[in-house]
C-alpha cells in the first residue's frame, strides 16, 4: 500500500495536530491537568486523546455525572488559552503555501475556535476550506470527516491523499477510500503502517502536472 510517492491526486486533505503543526505540549498539559482532577490514571489515559474529538475521548471513558459535552467545552477553552510551544512541523507553512489554495483541506478534530488559535500560533494561515469538530456527528476514526473535506474541494475521497499522524486519523482516512501518507515528525517510537511515509515536509515538494493533478516528490540528500 505504500503508493503515495507514485501516484498522484486531484486534491490533498491534512489532519491538523501532529501531521502539520506540533501541540502535543499544550493539549497534553491540559489533558494531563483534566485527567488528574478525574482521578484517571494519566499515563494509561494520554496516548487515548490524541486524533479524537474531546467529546468522544470523554464519552467513551463512561465516567459517572460527567457531561462529555460539557468537559469537552471546558477543556477547549483551556487549550485556547495554552498555546505554548504550539509550532509548525518543519517545512509544513512552505509546503503548503505551495499548494494551489483550491486543491487542499484541513480536516481536524478540534472545534473551530481552537483551530483558528492553533494555527496562527503555529503561522499557518487559515485555509480555504476546513472540517472542525462542530461538522461532524461522528469523529475520527468514522471517515465522515474525510468524506465532507473531499466533498468541500468538489472531489471524491479516492481522488484525495489524507495526511495523517495517528491511527484513528489513518483509519478514518482508509474507511474513506483514500490513500494515506503518514507523518512520523511527533511519533516518540517507530511506526508500524503499510502507508506511505514522511517524518517532516522539510525535503519534499509537489508537482503539479499538466492535467492539474499534484504528486508528492522527495528530494535527494
Amino acid at each position: 500500500m505504500s503508493i503515495a510517492f507514485d501516484k498522484s491526486y486531484s486534491g490533498f486533505l491534512f489532519d491538523m495536530d501532529g501531521t502539520i503543526i506540533n501541540s502535543i505540549a499544550a493539549a497534553e498539559r491540559v489533558w494531563g491537568d483534566w485527567a488528574r482532577g478525574k482521578g484517571l490514571d494519566v499515563e494509561k489515559f494520554m496516548p487515548t486523546m490524541h486524533g479524537a474529538r474531546g467529546v468522544d475521548t470523554i464519552g467513551k471513558l463512561g465516567l459517572p455525572g460527567v457531561d462529555p459535552v460539557a468537559e469537552s467545552a471546558l477543556i477547549t477553552e483551556a487549550e485556547i488559552v495554552d498555546l505554548e510551544g504550539v509550532i509548525p512541523i518543519p517545512g509544513a507553512p512552505d509546503f503548503l503555501a505551495s499548494l494551489p489554495p483550491d486543491r487542499w483541506a484541513v480536516v481536524t478534530s478540534s472545534p473551530l475556535r481552537l483551530a483558528r488559535a492553533r494555527l496562527a500560533a503555529a503561522g499557518i494561515p487559515f485555509p480555504r476550506f476546513i472540517v472542525t469538530a462542530e461538522d461532524v456527528k461522528i469523529g475520527k476514526p468514522d471517515p465522515q470527516g474525510y468524506i465532507l473535506g473531499a466533498e468541500r474541494l468538489g472531489l471524491r475521497p479516492s481522488d484525495c491523499l489524507v495526511f495523517e499522524d495517528v491511527p484513528a486519523g489513518i483509519q478514518a482516512g482508509e474507511a474513506a477510500g483514500a490513500d494515506v501518507m503518514v507523518i512520523t515528525a511527533t511519533h516518540s517510537h517507530p511506526v508500524d503502517t503499510t502507508h506511505s511515509t514522511l517524518h517532516n515536509y522539510e525535503k519534499v515538494r509537489v508537482h503539479l502536472t499538466g492535467n492539474g493533478r499534484m504528486s508528492v516528490t522527495r528530494q535527494a540528500d
